[in-house]
């Protein structure tokens, strides 16, 4: 889709650059390392393939369910880091984890350019208070994307 390409573009470009560069780092560096959130790399980099994939279900629900539309948010109350410990991303085989969140991205990529526009107003409630469109999803997602590369380059940089 033309109205998204540049999001798309450039989130191909993130992941051409980051994993040959994932790939290269010493256990001690992907493992060793917490941010303020107490997460490694590999945990952060496991919480942006739940956030590839959580992604991927709201758009595609997005554009045939109700509207606005109910989807649980896996990220609120604490949960995202209950996802990271019940799917023990910190003992995750870490060339297995890089091509996970990779390939699930550029899975991403391909349903963002596919999206049908008729169906960017339609909303997802994020919570009682909250109402997301299809259309801010999208938006919003290269800089969730991108913090969570920056959070992991100051750790590789300590």
């Amino acid at each position: 889709m033309k109205s998204f390409e540049n999001i798309c573009k450039s989130t191909l470009q993130l992941i051409e650059v980051w994993e040959p560069c994932l790939l290269a780092l010493p256990e001690e560096i992907v493992s060793d390392r917490k941010n303020s959130q107490n997460r490694s790399i590999r945990q952060i980099l496991g919480h942006l393939f739940d956030s590839a994939s959580n992604n991927n279900h709201r758009i595609v629900h997005l554009q045939y369910r109700e509207n606005p539309m109910s989807f649980p948010n896996y990220a609120t109350e604490g949960n995202n880091d209950r996802w990271i410990a019940i799917q023990d991303y910190q003992h995750e085989d870490w060339y297995n984890l890089v091509q996970l969140w990779k390939y699930a991205n550029l899975h991403l990529i391909h349903v963002i350019r596919n999206v049908d526009q008729t169906k960017l107003n339609n909303q997802w409630i994020s919570s009682d208070a909250k109402l997301i469109s299809l259309q801010e999803m999208i938006e919003y997602y290269p800089q969730h994307f991108d913090l969570h590369l920056k959070e992991m380059e100051e750790l590789i940089n300590q």
